[in-house]
């Protein structure tokens, strides 16, 4: 079985979750299984066509990967946390929900000017989110290299909002 074929075995689909009508990509049973994370760590290495400076990762469930990734490839990770988590100094960006809005934060000097960053969550969506975290990359001088995701739920056509910062979009399985 390839990888991709793996994840979508593993993945648990939970429906109605948060609320009616959602069919949720559950990907803590992926988590259970330490050959299959490491082969989804693989997995990215392979795509990625320029080693990054950094990777930077999401809350929450983008830190699982994302430092898994950075230890493999010998460089920092970066957590990007929802407004309020992070005890320095940050910077903000908000962006746009189904109904209302949210922000999140990175550190001041969490990159360096010029850097060039692989920003990872575990799913792409909408890309909202993803988008938020690439405009703070880009507040700080550093540049976006790349996007990283576990699975991505093509329907909802979030790449189109990130080809804006890069056309380098690794999604290992797709829905």
């Amino acid at each position: 079985m390839n990888l991709v074929e793996e994840i979508k075995k593993t993945i648990r689909d939970v429906p109605d979750f948060p609320k009616q009508g959602i069919m949720f990509k559950d990907i803590t049973p992926i988590l259970e299984d330490q050959i299959l994370c490491s082969g989804i760590v693989d997995g990215f290495i392979k795509e990625i066509t320029q080693k990054p400076d950094a990777i930077v990762g999401i809350e929450s469930r983008g830190f699982l990967f994302g430092v898994l990734l950075a230890n493999k490839l010998n460089v920092p990770f970066i957590m990007v946390r929802k407004a309020g988590k992070l005890p320095y100094k940050t910077i903000s960006q908000q962006y746009g929900l189904e109904y209302g809005t949210a922000t999140i934060e990175m550190h001041i000097d969490a990159l360096q000017k010029n850097w060039n960053v692989l920003i990872h969550d575990d799913l792409l969506a909408t890309g909202g989110t993803a988008e938020a975290a690439a405009q703070l990359v880009k507040q700080l001088g550093a540049n976006v290299s790349g996007f990283a995701f576990v699975v991505e739920l093509g329907f909802l056509n979030g790449k189109e909002k990130l080809k804006i910062h890069s056309n380098n979009i690794i999604c290992l399985a797709q829905y």
